[in-house]
């Protein structure tokens, strides 16, 4: 299991600060809270993936589908 990052830190960062906005149009972050939800964003995703690649298999397919979610 790798701790490498999948996403790049900037595009994550302004992601963040995109949907931060939509709540409250002043917000700050400090780097080790966008580092812990980008660490967490990325373990829920890639399990996620696992998870999919698990039902597409079952399914006897090598590709996921909008209907594995």
């Amino acid at each position: 299991e790798s701790t490498e990052l999948l996403i790049r830190k900037l595009p994550f960062q302004r992601l963040v600060r995109k949907i931060a906005q939509d709540f409250k149009t002043d917000i700050r972050f400090q780097s080790s809270v966008v580092s812990a939800l980008q660490e967490a964003s990325e373990a829920y995703l890639v399990g996620l993936f696992e998870d999919l690649n698990l039902y597409a298999i079952h399914a006897k397919r090598v590709t996921i589908v909008p209907k594995d979610i």
